[in-house]
């Protein structure tokens, strides 16, 4: 199996099987952003304790890029500081243009390698990543 299959595996999914797809009953840090060009939408919502990032959800509509990366992207944040987080975002955005990048005990996130090479779809993949990056900076 080629390596542009497996990612295209990783990917789907995600899309189909999306983790922590949902809301939040409670009050919690909410970021709602979408993608005009193509009409992909998140709803990222945070559970934040001390500056920790103890849960993530998110709802939206979109392709199976921005799904994807919001279910890989709330799987990720999970227990990492803000600060951590925000690295993290770096070295995704990093990963869209292209830069060799690798997330060792996060491997499905770098599936979405390749959306480097398709420009109009790397919006779709930082979307929830930026909705991350707001929601830190403005909390």
């Amino acid at each position: 199996m080629q390596l542009d299959d497996l990612y295209r595996r990783v990917i789907m999914d995600h899309y189909k099987n999306p983790r922590n797809r949902g809301k939040f009953d409670n009050d919690v840090l909410t970021v709602d952003l979408n993608n005009p060009t193509c009409g992909d939408r998140i709803s990222l919502q945070l559970i934040v304790e001390d500056g920790i990032v103890r849960d993530a959800k998110f709802t939206g509509e979109g392709c199976s890029i921005s799904m994807s990366s919001a279910s890989m992207m709330t799987e990720a944040v999970k227990g990492l500081t803000f600060e951590q987080a925000l690295q993290l975002a770096e070295r995704f955005s990093s990963l869209m243009k292209g830069e060799d990048v690798h997330f060792d005990e996060l491997e499905d996130i770098e599936a979405l390698s390749g959306v480097n090479k398709f420009p109009a779809r790397i919006k779709c993949a930082t979307l929830a990543w930026n909705a991350l990056k707001k929601g830190i900076q403005e909390s």
